[in-house]
């Protein structure tokens, strides 16, 4: 039985549990807290990185630089329209999002944000290893495999599941320390 196809479907939601976890504004400035904000660019809905330079000049401070000036108010409405919780502040010439030191009740909150996301990525996984051993139990059903490579299937599916799981939880553990010691 091929596994490929399962590990990397697990794999894939560990990559998604990765960038979600770069959105979490930890108390430090992250450009990836941009990621999903659109700006309304000559009727198209784009992305600011596609619009303006996007810099971390200080640990808690982003600066947009506009490409094209006449975009800098759109910009900054994308932003306050956006959900990311910080107010921008515009110069006229770019923009500066500065990024509040987390008290210890967000920072608490923010915790139990990521374990929740990182447990629904675990159920993600452990869907994938069910759909993985109801494949070679149906391989199995329709002579295509013997018992023994049925079994042999289940414990190579579940150590990829185990190894899979045990990475998130290594990176979840990373990111708990990245928003407790800031």
């Amino acid at each position: 039985m091929d596994f490929s196809n399962i590990e990397e479907r697990m794999d894939k939601t560990i990559s998604v549990l990765q960038e979600n976890f770069a959105e979490v504004r930890a108390g430090r400035a992250n450009p990836a807290i941009l990621n999903k904000v659109k700006v309304d660019y000559y009727g198209v809905s784009t992305p600011i990185s596609q619009v303006a330079g996007i810099s971390v000049p200080e640990a808690r401070l982003i600066v947009i630089q506009p490409w094209d000036m006449s975009v800098l108010k759109e910009i900054e409405k994308a932003i306050l329209a956006s959900d990311i919780g910080i107010t921008p502040n515009n110069d006229g010439k770019v923009i500066r999002l500065a990024f509040p030191e987390l008290n210890e009740e967000r920072r608490k909150e923010l915790v139990k944000d990521i374990r929740k996301t990182a447990e629904e990525a675990k159920v993600s996984i452990r869907s994938i290893r069910r759909d993985g051993l109801d494949d070679a139990k149906k391989a199995q059903k329709d002579g295509d495999m013997t018992e023994d490579d049925l079994r042999n299937a289940e414990t190579e599916i579940q150590k990829l599941t185990d190894k899979k799981v045990e990475q998130i939880d290594n990176i979840l553990s990373v990111k708990e320390k990245e928003i407790m010691s800031v």
